[in-house]
């Protein structure tokens, strides 16, 4: 008969059979064991039944360990009297003790986790503030823009010549694109934060997939992105748009951080079993004392320029452990940074795979 047990009343039966598996060691060997040596081990073991589980579960493993010290080991043994004025003095020391032990211990472990709520509150609410912030420029923007424009374009329509036209149209696209990349990013963050997401794997053919990111770029501002395919590079198979997410997000943090006519340069290739995607750029790096931050949400380097919501490097590491890998940055000696990402992955060559 299957079964299940609620986290209280599985507690209850852990700690009894805990004194109760101490209790049965220690009397095999009672003949080597003084009987105050096993009232030490015996509070030994409420002691860590305390560190574990709630007040009552851990009250009962103590009352229960004084009757089994008292039943078991204090002569005479199998029953419940004391046989002289000391051992009744010291039962009444071992039960007051481990009530004692139970408690406190107990009070400091909610003492603790009180101490961890209130920083757990603090930090949501860091980061809950931090999200307001960012929404209010990063997303009033591209709306101030795009509201900005339509109302240009309505107001003088009969006034403007096709080219100017255009380069309005033009800058409605481009805000509209930065605000659906802003919205992305809350939203993919929030389902990875829920754990909802699970990858699809599926065969992937990488230069496919890069050309067509590359295509996708905007406002590039003279930057150059570059991206020469591996000879024979195989087909992978791993989620599509989790790996679309991360090259995206990677390409656009290159081209928002680094200077006017930087190159951005894209490779992939095969080593083992996995997959290597590296993103590139001849910029001026990252401060090295900032590399092991620049993941967390919603951190952005001191004295950046906007245009980012700080999410977008916590999504791309995020994307990648969700398939199982790894993301790294370096700086690069003569200038600029490298991510890595590598992600393991089934290969296979077109051939094969029409073959299989």
């Amino acid at each position: 008969m299957l079964f299940t047990l609620n986290k209280g009343k599985l507690q209850y039966i852990v700690s009894v059979a805990i004194v109760l598996s101490v209790s049965g060691l220690c009397f095999i060997v009672k003949e080597d064991l003084n009987y105050r040596i096993v009232a030490l081990i015996l509070l030994l073991t409420v002691s860590v039944i305390a560190m574990l589980y709630d007040i009552f579960p851990v009250l009962l493993s103590a009352l229960l360990s004084a009757f089994i010290w008292n039943y078991c080991f204090i002569p005479p043994i199998f029953t419940l009297d004391v046989g002289n004025a000391e051992d009744l003095l010291m039962f009444m020391s071992y039960f007051f003790v481990a009530m004692l032990n139970a408690v406190l211990t107990f009070k400091i472990r909610q003492a603790e986790k009180n101490v961890r709520d209130r920083e757990e509150k603090e930090k949501t609410i860091t980061l809950y503030n931090t999200l307001l912030n960012s929404l209010s420029h990063e997303l009033r923007t591209p709306i101030a823009t795009i509201l900005g424009t339509v109302d240009t374009l309505k107001d003088n329509n009969d006034k403007l010549d096709k080219e100017q036209q255009f380069d309005l149209l033009n800058d409605i696209g481009i805000a509209s694109i930065r605000l659906n990349r802003q919205v992305e990013n809350i939203l993919n963050m929030s389902r990875l934060e829920s754990g909802t997401l699970k990858p699809k794997l599926d065969w992937c053919d990488m230069e496919e997939l890069v050309n067509g990111i590359i295509r996708k770029a905007d406002v590039l501002n003279g930057h150059k992105i570059s991206f020469t395919p591996t000879a024979n590079l195989p087909l992978f198979k791993f989620d599509i748009g989790f790996t679309e997410q991360i090259l995206l997000n990677l390409i656009h943090n290159a081209v928002l951080y680094t200077p006017k006519q930087s190159v951005v340069m894209v490779e992939v290739a095969p080593l083992l079993d996995d997959c290597i995607i590296t993103v590139s750029d001849n910029g001026n790096g990252f401060p090295q004392q900032q590399l092991s931050m620049v993941f967390d949400k919603f951190y952005r380097l001191p004295n950046t320029k906007s245009g980012g919501s700080g999410l977008g490097l916590s999504i791309v590491k995020g994307f990648t452990e969700a398939q199982n890998g790894t993301v790294t940055l370096e700086n690069i000696p003569t200038g600029g940074a490298r991510f890595i990402i590598r992600i393991p992955a089934e290969m296979s060559y077109l051939n094969n795979l029409k073959n299989e």
